[in-house]
């Protein structure tokens, strides 16, 4: 029963990668006939400073990225996980900005971020009045920013589904004995989300490797290389520089990171035993 999908992600995942690693020993401009060069590519990109630059600043974007988001989607599940009737428009509203397109959220914020003709300047506030897209000091805060605002509602409802699955015996027999809303916060919620909180980091670290369309469309990796992130300096390697061997080694670099981080949490967390954490009830 699982032979066809399989064979699909055979064909759609594992041949494509298989040809990206073969790719990455070959130089090929996209047009011409690829010649084998062996090591040179990837000698290449690891002696390339902007490279260097991009593995860094996707660092920095993936902690920035997991500092901003995880609490506040946290945060949100747990409200939204209620069942009264106005934090049901308010799930809907939270929800709004994952059915936006990357390219559409990005334009919307450049146009909010621009010095001259921005919410800054429409508001008459002069510290929000500023170049934030043409800064290089502020461009990968902005990112990190419109990134969070576009994702937290995937995570929330996440962890909103997380909530609702914890027995509510835990709750009744905690007010009981006198707890209050945050100790049972701290006692009950956050160790029944465990494993959401697994989930929900994979997801977030992991996707943090990939994201492209919204840094392409609203910084296009500027100003300068301040925003060039790995998965943007693959693009223009490839498809700007015309060199596919070094992007394909890019290609490489991000794949084996996110599988190790991916494969690290579960067995640092010990989620990939899956326990359950109804035992005992």
């Amino acid at each position: 029963m699982a032979a066809p999908a399989l064979l699909l992600f055979g064909l759609f995942a594992v041949l494509p990668l298989l040809g990206v690693v073969v790719l990455s020993f070959m130089n090929w401009d996209g047009l011409g006939d690829p010649t084998w060069t062996g090591l040179d590519n990837w000698r290449e990109a690891i002696d390339d400073p902007v490279t260097r630059e991009a593995v860094w600043l996707t660092v920095q974007l993936t902690a920035l990225s997991f500092v901003f988001q995880a609490p506040l989607a946290l945060l949100l599940g747990v409200f939204t996980a209620g069942r009264q009737r106005y934090r049901a428009l308010l799930s809907v509203l939270y929800f709004l900005p994952l059915l936006f397109s990357s390219a559409g959220v990005a334009i919307a914020f450049q146009a909010l971020a621009d010095p001259n003709f921005g919410v800054g300047t429409a508001l008459g506030i002069d510290a929000l009045a500023r170049n934030w897209l043409g800064d290089p000091d502020l461009a990968l805060y902005v990112v990190a920013f419109v990134i969070g605002w576009s994702f937290i509602p995937f995570h929330a409802l996440i962890y909103q589904a997380g909530v609702r699955q914890i027995p509510a015996e835990l709750y009744e027999a905690a007010r009981i004995d006198g707890a209050g809303t945050w100790t049972q916060f701290w006692r009950i919620t956050l160790p029944q989300l465990k494993y959401t909180m697994v989930t929900s980091s994979t997801i977030m670290i992991v996707g943090s490797l990939t994201y492209f369309d919204l840094i392409f469309v609203l910084t296009g990796g500027g100003p300068g290389d301040a925003t060039r992130v790995l998965p943007l300096d693959m693009y223009l390697t490839g498809f700007r520089s015309y060199e596919m061997g070094r992007a394909s080694v890019i290609a490489l670099v991000l794949a084996v990171v996110g599988l190790a981080v991916a494969l690290g949490l579960n067995r640092i967390t010990g989620a990939s035993r899956m326990d359950s954490q109804r035992e005992g009830l």
